[in-house]
């Protein structure tokens, strides 16, 4: 059996990311990866015609810092586009611009004095340095504290609804305080909000990513999906996978935790499978619209009507231009669920008719024969939930085996998901490894 320096499960940005650091340094590094293409939740598929596009809706911001250094040095600085992003809210039947103060201050749903009170809060979260002083509190609790429930209940509720589900009451104030501090450094001079875009879709970094990790003797498996282990007192030897067993010095797991749990059942101590098991996780389901015409002329439209099932309805084609797409317009429907929840058995037919459903009473002019093509993409272990106190239960990278690591998504935390964070994880546990490996 041909033996790795480094056995990789997983070929999200982590593992790819990890893969090509330890590439570079001369390791031989084997990625395994389930799915058919690389890139995790940031992968890509194509339409009838060729069209390429992530399954589920993807941006970067424009103060990220691991991705542009990464994208810089696999040369490809100038496919990152920076743009101006469109933003509003639906509620109670209507379109609301929110990507500026002044549409801000047009809100009438709220009070005069709440619409104060709601654009004061991003300095009131910026006074907060240590996240650990809120980690005890719920969203809803340190929210009402600082905007009033008011604010909350039209604002903030209806989201963190769709976003958490069943969960909305569990969440710490961790999650929200971190997204308003992103979300409020990243606008610009006039206070609109930029992000940015990887040209031909984040799927195509992903692919360059792969390419560098070969070039540099690399390997890298697509459909292959990890069964067990072969180990040996504290150390891993092998994994089975569905194509055979692979040897390594080291091995990084980068799947969400209860993936990990499964391939360690019966290999590894109970209170340690516990504590992966441990953390939440929803699901996602989003339909991607292939259209004729464009819903409206917002990029992110969040719904904030407990009347409709989604989080969010994302044109795409409001953010990168419908000309790199055949002239079609993109737009992603985001439903958060736990996959206990009746709609996550819909089969496709059937979520795609319940989509249209709603999506046609918020744009009544919309008909069906605007659709030209749909996908329905399923990812069981899209979001963490990270509750109350999270930092004092969530696993870290050590496991039973002491040349084993694990580093998903669930441990960007104090950050939530995203792909620079991703690629920051990934080099600081290939740091670790390499560490491992020259000793």
């Amino acid at each position: 059996m041909k033996k790795y320096d480094v056995v990789i499960v997983g070929g999200g940005f982590t593992g790819l990311t990890a893969a090509y650091v330890l590439s570079k340094q001369g390791c031989k590094v084997r990625v395994i990866e389930s799915d058919v293409t690389p890139g995790g939740l940031a992968g890509i598929f194509e339409f009838s015609d060729g069209v390429r596009l992530e399954k589920f809706y993807h941006h970067w911001f424009n103060n990220d810092i691991y991705v542009p250094e990464l994208v810089k040095e696999l040369g490809m600085e100038g496919d990152v586009i920076t743009l101006p992003s469109r933003t509003g809210m639906y509620f109670n039947g209507q379109m609301w611009k929110l990507s500026t103060p002044m549409d801000l201050l047009r809100f009438t749903a709220l009070s005069f004095i709440d619409r104060i009170r709601l654009g004061l809060l991003v300095f009131q979260v910026r006074r907060v340095k240590d996240w650990r002083t809120i980690e005890h509190l719920s969203i809803r609790e340190w929210l009402e504290s600082l905007c009033g429930k008011s604010v909350y209940k039209v604002v903030w509720e209806p989201l963190i609804t769709s976003k958490f589900s069943i969960y909305a009451e569990a969440v710490n104030a961790v999650w929200m305080w971190k997204k308003l501090v992103l979300r409020g450094s990243t606008r610009n001079e006039k206070g609109s909000e930029e992000l940015a875009y990887f040209k031909g879709g984040f799927g195509r970094l992903a692919e360059a990513m792969v390419t560098a990790i070969e070039r540099n003797g690399g390997e890298v498996g697509f459909t292959e999906k990890v069964t067990g282990l072969h180990t040996e007192g504290n150390q891993l030897l092998s994994v089975t996978t569905t194509h055979g067993d692979i040897a390594g010095r080291q091995f990084l797991f980068t799947p969400a935790f209860p993936i990990i749990a499964d391939i360690f059942e019966g290999n590894a101590d109970a209170d340690w499978l516990a504590r992966l098991r441990r953390v939440r996780y929803l699901g996602n389901m989003c339909l991607v619209l292939r259209l004729k015409h464009s819903l409206s002329e917002t990029y992110w439209l969040n719904v904030n009507d407990p009347g409709f099932p989604f989080v969010g309805v994302i044109e795409h084609t409001n953010f990168d231009t419908p000309e790199n797409y055949k002239g079609s317009h993109i737009a992603f429907l985001s439903r958060y669920l736990a996959v206990e929840d009746p709609v996550w058995a819909y089969s496709d037919s059937q979520y795609v008719a319940f989509a249209l459903e709603h999506l046609k009473r918020m744009f009544p002019e919309m008909d069906e024969s605007w659709v030209l093509e749909h996908r329905v993409w399923r990812a069981e272990y899209a979001q963490p939930v990270t509750e109350r106190d999270y930092s004092h239960y969530v696993p870290g990278r050590e496991t039973p085996f002491s040349n084993a690591h694990i580093s998903s998504m669930a441990q960007i935390y104090p950050e939530d998901r995203g792909t620079n964070y991703a690629i920051r994880e990934g080099r600081a546990v290939a740091a670790d490894i390499s560490k491992l490996i020259s000793e």
